[in-house]
């Protein structure tokens, strides 16, 4: 293949990868979902005052309701949210944008370790199709594609420093920055640099002075900021909630099989001795590691890789793994061919790092057996080897197989991509329309139209807590937000303790129910219920409304079911008894 055609090809993915990861950008997923508009609301408070949500200023890590998040995405959303508000363009242009850098920072990395122009871009393709890597190109608060270039980049910028150290600090300064994109790196970036400067230390000392003293001063400017905010600024605090280390059910489990043990050794009386095996078997230490070791292995499992994925709607789509089931047959070959006939041995060792220490982040977590978004480390590498396994496995075929096998291959893969792709457009929106958050927007829209006719809006909480979805549809100022966080409580008869700003309050129905509502609401009170709190579907039958109620709009999700109900007090001037 000639340079020019090579250009082209190269070309062609990235127009494709572009199309796939922005066609109908806003319209699926079908609804910004509560992180993605927790990302909005930060990224517009920033534009507005220079604080987060939360009234920090200029944070490197941001304080959200529940949570720290890393700040890269959130910086890189201002400027978009600047141009698009807080909308699906606004919000999740940044991943597609970097999800494309990636990809062709991804043809850079593997044309640099391979010297094989046609591996970078056959892998650079299987990227671009790739269900995982679109999935989280078209979400606007995973941070996963920013992540996936900071690294890829940086790792390419370093091989490039082994020729010419001027290159060193950038190299240094993309992979020490990843820890500020997203929680899984704060593991893993350590440790891959450690395994860089063993395995490649020859070469780095050669590498003349200035440049590594530019490399280390990039990396203590930058380093040493992360590693406080991760340590006392809130970095770690993620990690703590979803750690299996901290894991509530561990005490209860650890208990109930100790039990299980003393009744098989039929002891009885009021107390049951635990025997020094028991102990030995059963204990927190034996719970972590089979928790850790059952998510390290699940990881790699075929229901995972190739036939449901991540059971999270958000995460993957219904009944489609994170590579197509074709690409098992190439996975199998990359690894036999790589593995055996590649030349150079720390770059397999490389690979085999990546792929086995990448997974480590997740596994530790405690349902980071199949969660997309923490695996996403081991998503270049595996899809080296599918590369290599198109490309150089196929060469263990004789010369009149290989070509029948390449061409069953595509056939197979355009079916796989096409199915895929029709799941994605017609059956995702509607199955995934929960998991997305959809009819929030439309809810507040309706807000913002009725607020000058009610002293009073209340939002029920009865589904998800509401704050994140009013602040950022409804695009509450974000001094006035600094102002009243965190929220003032008020006990409302009828209603129990609330959370309020302003005439907004969050909050439901207590022991009356729905149907006690009349009774307690006034005439300038707007009621925003879920549908799960009426136990009818007023849009096919208002009728049911509850008796002094008005139903003064239903929001429904994409598929037609009910989402939302606005309800008022009858201004009939009768009694509700």
């Amino acid at each position: 293949m000639k340079k020019m055609g090579k250009r082209k090809v190269l070309f062609l993915i990235l127009a494709l990868a572009t199309i796939l990861r922005l066609w109908r950008f806003s319209d699926v997923p079908v609804s910004l979902f509560g992180d993605e508009l927790d990302v909005g609301y930060h990224a517009y408070s920033i534009l507005k005052t220079g604080k987060d949500y939360s009234g920090n200023s200029w944070p490197l890590h941001f304080q959200s309701m529940a949570e720290w998040r890393t700040p890269l995405y959130l910086y890189s959303a201002v400027p978009t949210v600047a141009l698009f508000g807080i909308s699906p363009l606004g919000v999740r242009l940044p991943a597609a944008i970097f999800g494309i850098l990636g990809i062709f920072a991804f043809y850079l990395l593997i044309k640099e370790l391979t010297k094989n122009e046609v591996l970078a871009l056959v892998s650079a393709a299987v990227l671009t199709f790739s269900p995982w890597h679109i999935q989280y190109s078209r979400a606007g608060a995973f941070e996963v594609t920013h992540l996936l270039f900071f690294l890829i980049l940086g790792l390419y910028f370093f091989f490039k420093a082994l020729k010419n150290g001027k290159f060193l600090w950038i190299a240094v300064s993309l992979l020490v920055l990843t820890p500020l994109v997203y929680s899984t790196a704060k593991l893993f970036t350590p440790f891959l640099l450690i395994f860089l400067l063993v395995s490649y230390r020859k070469e780095i000392f050669k590498i003349s002075k200035k440049y590594l003293i530019w490399a280390v001063v990039a990396g203590i400017i930058l380093g040493v900021p992360i590693t406080y905010s991760t340590f006392f600024g809130g970095g770690s605090f993620r990690f703590s909630y979803i750690s299996v280390f901290t894991d509530p059910t561990m005490e209860s489990e650890v208990g109930y099989a100790r039990l299980m043990d003393a009744r098989m050794r039929k002891e009885t009386g009021g107390g049951l001795i635990s025997k020094v095996t028991t102990r030995l078997v059963h204990n927190k230490y034996t719970f972590w590691g089979e928790r850790i070791l059952k998510n390290y292995f699940e990881a790699f499992s075929t229901d995972f890789l190739f036939i449901k994925g991540d059971l999270n709607l958000r995460h993957s789509i219904e009944d489609v793994g994170q590579f197509y089931k074709v690409e098992a047959i190439t996975l199998l070959l990359g690894l036999i061919s790589f593995f055996a006939l590649f030349k150079d041995k720390r770059i397999k060792r490389l690979i085999a790092f990546w792929i086995l220490v990448g997974v480590v982040p997740s596994a530790i977590t405690r349902d980071g057996g199949r969660h997309a978004t923490r695996l996403i480390l081991i998503l270049p590498p595996l899809v080296f080897l599918i590369a290599y396994g198109l490309v150089e496995g196929t060469k263990l075929f004789k010369k009149k197989f290989r070509n029948v096998f390449l061409l069953g291959y595509l056939g197979l893969f355009v079916v796989g991509f096409i199915f895929y792709q029709h799941n994605y457009w017609v059956h995702n929106p509607w199955f995934s329309e929960r998991w997305w958050h959809a009819g929030f927007e439309e809810t507040f829209q309706v807000v913002k139209e009725l607020e000058s006719e009610y002293d009073k809006i209340i939002i029920s909480n009865a589904n998800e807590p509401p704050w994140i979805f009013f602040a950022g549809w409804y695009q509450y100022p974000p001094e006035k937000w600094h102002q009243g966080f965190p929220f003032e409580e008020k006990y409302i008869e009828g209603f129990g303790t609330m959370t309020y700003i302003d005439k907004f309050y969050f909050g439901q129905v207590g022991e009356i129910g729905i149907y006690g509502l009349p009774k307690v609401m006034d005439e300038e009170t707007l009621y925003i219920a879920v549908e799960r709190e009426i136990g009818a579907n007023l849009i096919m039958e208002p009728e049911r409304t509850p008796p002094g109620l008005t139903l003064v709009k239903a929001i429904s999700y994409p598929s037609g079911e009910p989402a939302f109900y606005l309800f008022a007090k009858q201004k009939n001037g009768e009694e509700v008894k």
